[in-house]
C-alpha cells in the first residue's frame, strides 16, 4: 500500500491559453508515462495526450478534466488538467472539490488575466492550496516579476520565488533554484537531463536577494526559520522548505516557480515542489455529513482501515459503458466489493476498478483513501457520496452555477430521435450546468448551458458521437402579457336552437394585481343575492383561467391579473355550466383589450469583468442593447460593470464581448425581473403575431 504522505492528489488550472495543457504533457514525458511529446496545435496530427476528444484538439482547447496519474521521485501523483475557459467552470469545479492542492499556471507575458481570478476564486471556495507556475518565459515581452506583482495586488497573495529564470525571452537559458541555491540547466532530448551548476556571476546578486525575501516571507511560519532570519545566520534548505510548506498549506504563501513548459525548462523543478510543498491526503481536513445524525460534521480519516467513503466527482460515457471518476476519502475498495449510493441506497457490485491515464485506463485490484480512481458499470450522478454501508455519510456537493443560455434543438430526421435522446439524457448526467427542458408552448426541446461556445460543443459532440444530425432555432425568450388597468366587463352568453338553449350572463371587471403578487391569478366570487346560482361559479373561474393561458397581442400567457365576478343573470332552462364558462371567456376578451394590456420580456442582471481600457466599447455595447447601466466597480487594473439588459438583446453577446476585448471579457448573467418592452418594439411584435395568425389560416 501506497505511503499517504508520498501521494499528491493536484490539478493544474489557468486562464485559457496558459499552457496547461502542455505543461501537463510535459509532466508525462518526465515522469515517464508517455515517450514522445505532441504539442496541443501539433503539426504531427497527435494532438496532445491530455486532450483525448478529436474536438479538443482541432480547438486546441480542453473541454474535459482529464485525469492521470505518475511516479516522481518517491511520489504517487494524480493529476488533473482542467479546462481555463469559462464556459466550461464545472469542470473546474468539479476538480478542485476532490483534489488537495493545485497549481496555478499563469502566462509570463500576460499575467494576472479574468480567468485566473475565477479559478482562484473557486480555488479559495474549496480550500485548495497552491503553487504558481509562471510559464512562457521564453516569450518576448516575458516579465515574471510583474507577474508575481500582480498576484500580490489581484489575487491577494503573498508570492515568494522560489526558482527564477536564468535570462528570458529567446535568451531563457535554465533556473535559479533559490532553495539550494544553484543553476538548473535542462540538456538532452526534451530538456529532460538535469544539470545542476553555480550560479552564473552576472545573477548572484538578484538570487541572493530573492533568497533574503523568501526567507523572510516563510519565517512568519517557523520559529526556528525566524530566529536565523533576524540573526542574520545561514538558513539551511530543510528548515526553509519545512517553513514554505506550513506556509503554502495554511494558504497564507504562494510558491512561484519559473519556465517555460514549450520549451521544456523549469517543470521537472515544479514537479520537485509538488512534492515538497503541495498537501499529502493526510494534510487536509475533509469533512462529511452524517445523515443518521442529522448532518452532524464528520472529519474523515484518511486511512484505509476505516469505513469506505468516497465521492463520484465526474462521469464520462466510455468506450465500455459508464465511467465513474471516484476520490476516495477514507477506507479501501477492491474489485467485486459492493457499495452502497448514498443519494438512492442502491447497492452495486464494482465489476472494474481502474487508474486512468487520460482515454486509456490500466487495470488495478485495490485502492485506498487518498486515492483518485474510474470504475465501470455504477450508474449515479455526479456528486454522488458511495460507502460500503457500514456509514451513511454524504460529501458536500459542488457549486453549480445556474445555466444563462438556451437554444431551441430538434433532430433533423425522425430516424435520429433514439440517439437525439440518449445523446441529452448522457450530457445532463455528466455535466451538472447542461440541462434540458420540453417547452410546452411551442412543444420544443430546450437546452440550456453555460455560454454559446458550451452548448455549440454539445451540437457537436451530439453529431460527431451520436451520428445525429441537428437543426437548432435561434433562442427563444419567454415573454408573457399583463395588463395595466382596470376595466368593466357585462356579457351575456345567448344562443337559441331546437329545443333548450345556452343562456349566461356575468358582470365584474378585470385589474392588475401587484408586481410583487406570488400568483399570476386572482379569482374573486362577489356574487350576492345568488344571481348565478352556486353551482356555476367554478365554471366561470374555469373560464376565466382558460383565458389567461393566451393573451390576444402576441398569444402568451397573461400574468398579474385578477378577476372579480360581482353580477349575472340565469334562465330557469337554458343556463348551464358550458353557458357560463362561455360567458366568461367572451367576457375576459372583451375586458382586456380596454385593460390597455401590454407585453413583459425577462430582464437579465448582467455583470461584465474587463481590464480598464475597454470600458467605454463595453459599456457602448450595453447601451446598443437596451441596457441600463447599474453600476461600475473598478480594481486592480479590471472593471466591473453592472447592468440590466433584455434577455432577447443578449444573443451573440459572448461573441461579440470576446472579439471587442481580445478574449479577455468575462460576463455572468442572471434573470432579474419582468418588465414591459417599449411601445415601438411592443407594436412590432403585435404585427408579426397577427401576419402569423393570418398565414396559419
Amino acid at each position: 500500500m501506497a505511503d499517504l504522505s508520498k501521494v499528491r492528489n493536484i490539478g493544474i488550472s489557468a486562464h485559457i491559453d496558459s499552457g496547461k495543457t502542455t505543461l501537463s504533457e510535459r509532466i508525462l514525458f518526465y515522469t515517464g508515462k508517455i515517450h514522445a511529446i505532441h504539442e496541443v496545435r501539433g503539426k504531427d496530427g497527435v494532438g496532445a495526450k491530455m486532450d483525448s476528444m478529436d474536438l479538443e484538439r482541432e480547438k486546441g482547447i480542453t473541454i474535459q478534466s482529464a485525469a492521470t496519474y505518475c511516479t516522481w521521485g518517491d511520489f504517487n501523483i494524480n493529476l488533473i488538467d482542467t479546462p481555463g475557459h469559462v464556459d466550461f467552470t464545472v469542470e473546474v469545479e468539479r476538480a478542485l472539490r476532490v483534489l488537495d492542492g493545485a497549481v496555478l499556471v499563469l502566462c509570463s507575458v500576460a499575467g494576472v488575466q479574468s480567468q485566473s481570478i475565477t479559478v482562484d476564486r473557486q480555488m479559495r471556495r474549496y480550500n485548495v492550496p497552491r503553487v504558481a507556475f509562471i510559464n512562457k518565459c521564453d516569450r518576448s515581452g516575458a516579465n515574471p516579476d510583474r507577474v508575481a506583482s500582480q498576484l500580490q495586488e489581484k489575487l491577494a497573495h503573498t508570492p515568494a520565488f522560489v526558482t527564477y529564470p536564468i535570462g528570458l525571452e529567446d535568451k531563457l537559458e535554465g533556473v535559479i533554484d533559490l532553495v539550494y541555491m544553484q543553476a538548473q540547466y535542462f540538456d538532452g532530448e526534451g530538456g529532460s537531463d538535469v544539470r545542476k551548476e553555480a550560479i552564473p556571476a552576472n545573477l548572484m546578486e538578484k538570487a541572493q536577494e530573492l533568497r533574503h525575501r523568501l526567507i523572510e516571507t516563510a519565517a512568519d511560519f517557523d520559529d526556528e526559520l525566524m530566529e536565523k532570519f533576524l540573526g542574520d545566520e545561514p538558513v539551511s534548505a530543510e528548515i526553509l522548505i519545512r517553513a514554505i510548506r506550513k506556509g503554502t498549506l495554511t494558504m497564507k504563501m504562494t510558491p512561484v516557480f519559473c519556465g517555460s513548459a514549450y520549451k521544456n525548462k523549469g517543470v521537472q523543478t515544479l514537479l520537485d515542489g509538488v512534492g515538497l510543498f503541495l498537501p499529502a491526503p493526510t494534510d487536509i481536513t475533509n469533512e462529511a455529513l452524517d445523515q443518521d445524525n442529522n448532518e452532524q460534521k464528520v472529519v474523515l480519516d484518511s486511512e484505509g482501515d476505516k469505513p469506505l467513503v468516497m465521492l463520484a466527482f465526474k462521469l464520462e460515457d466510455g468506450r465500455y459503458g459508464q465511467l465513474t471518476y471516484m476520490r476516495i476519502y477514507q477506507g479501501t475498495i477492491k474489485k467485486g466489493d459492493s457499495i452502497i449510493n448514498i443519494a438512492n441506497g442502491k447497492k452495486v457490485k464494482v465489476p472494474r476498478l481502474v487508474r486512468m491515464h487520460s482515454n486509456d485506463m490500466h487495470e488495478i485490484d485495490e485502492s485506498s483513501a487518498g486515492d483518485i480512481v474510474a470504475m465501470f458499470g455504477v450508474d449515479c450522478a455526479s456528486g454522488d457520496t458511495f460507502t460500503d454501508g457500514n456509514v451513511r455519510y454524504t460529501m458536500t456537493s459542488m457549486f453549480v452555477p445556474e445555466p444563462v443560455i438556451e437554444l431551441a434543438v430538434a433532430p433533423k430526421d425522425k430516424a435520429g430521435q433514439v440517439n437525439f435522446s440518449k445523446a441529452l439524457n448522457r450530457f445532463t448526467k455528466e455535466d451538472p450546468t447542461f440541462r434540458v427542458m420540453r417547452d410546452e408552448e411551442s412543444g420544443e426541446t430546450i437546452i440550456k448551458g453555460m455560454g454559446e461556445l458550451h452548448l455549440d460543443i454539445y451540437i457537436e459532440r451530439i453529431k460527431r458521437e451520436y451520428n445525429t444530425e441537428v437543426t437548432v432555432g435561434r433562442p427563444k425568450v419567454a415573454f408573457r402579457e399583463t395588463i395595466t388597468q382596470r376595466s368593466e366587463f357585462n356579457y351575456t352568453h345567448k344562443k337559441q336552437t331546437g329545443g333548450s338553449g345556452q343562456f349566461g350572463r356575468v358582470g365584474g371587471y378585470i385589474e392588475p394585481l401587484p408586481a410583487d403578487a406570488i400568483e399570476n391569478y386572482e379569482f374573486v366570487d362577489d356574487i350576492v343575492g345568488g344571481v348565478i346560482p352556486r353551482e356555476y361559479i367554478p365554471a366561470c373561474d374555469k373560464g376565466f383561467r382558460e383565458s389567461v393561458q393566451e393573451g390576444s397581442l402576441i398569444g402568451q400567457p397573461v400574468v398579474r391579473v385578477r378577476v372579480t365576478i360581482n353580477d349575472g343573470a340565469t334562465h330557469p332552462v337554458d343556463s348551464s355550466e358550458m353557458a357560463f364558462k362561455t360567458a366568461a371567456i367572451m367576457a375576459f376578451r372583451e375586458a382586456y383589450s380596454a385593460a390597455k394590456p401590454t407585453i413583459l420580456e425577462p430582464i437579465m442582471k448582467l455583470e461584465v469583468s474587463v481590464p480598464e481600457e475597454f470600458q467605454g466599447t463595453v459599456i457602448g455595447q450595453i447601451n446598443q442593447r437596451r441596457g441600463v447601466i447599474m453600476g461600475t466597480d473598478s480594481d486592480a487594473g479590471y472593471v466591473t460593470v453592472d447592468s440590466e439588459v433584455p434577455l432577447s438583446e443578449m444573443f451573440g453577446y459572448s461573441t461579440d464581448l470576446r472579439s471587442v476585448t481580445q478574449g479577455k471579457g468575462e460576463f455572468s448573467m442572471e434573470f432579474k425581473k419582468y418588465q414591459p418592452v417599449p411601445r415601438n418594439i411592443q407594436e412590432e411584435m403585435v404585427k408579426e403575431h397577427q401576419k402569423k395568425r393570418a398565414e396559419g389560416k
